[in-house]
């Protein structure tokens, strides 16, 4: 196995910073539709803002596992760039468990984009239905 360089797992770095502002900025996102939702709900008690909140709940919930494999991510490649002097193997480890926790913060940000389409499809699809019987 060749040997690691600091410059290896220091590429990761400013991805993952990256990564995780945009995690943080959709999360103030979401956090301040749901709240504008709830507001919205104690006023006209609609049963269609329910299942949105219920959605904005579980997106929440994805992107708060998306910034935390994130921040094992950085972890992991900073304990691999600390190993690399003193032991290759296991920086080579916890190089190889940074790329997987990016992998699997990458994995949970996808669902939620996914679910944000499908939580604009149903509120597009509500406002045509209305506009469509007056």
């Amino acid at each position: 196995m060749d040997s690691l360089s600091y410059n290896t797992p220091g590429l990761l770095f400013p991805a993952i910073s990256l990564l995780m502002l945009a995690f943080t900025n959709r999360f103030f996102g979401l956090a301040s539709l749901a709240r504008q939702l709830l507001e919205k709900y104690r006023e006209t008690e609609e049963a269609l803002l329910v299942a949105q909140v219920r959605n904005l709940r579980f997106r929440i919930s994805l992107v708060r596992f998306s910034q935390s494999f994130g921040i094992l991510s950085l972890i992991c490649c900073t304990l691999s760039i600390g190993l690399v002097f003193f032991q290759n193997l296991a920086a080579w480890l916890f190089f190889g468990a940074s790329l997987l926790f990016m992998i699997l913060s990458l994995v949970y940000s996808l669902l939620e984009i996914h679910l944000s389409t499908q939580a604009l499809k149903i509120e597009i699809e509500a406002v045509l239905k209305e506009n469509l019987y007056r």
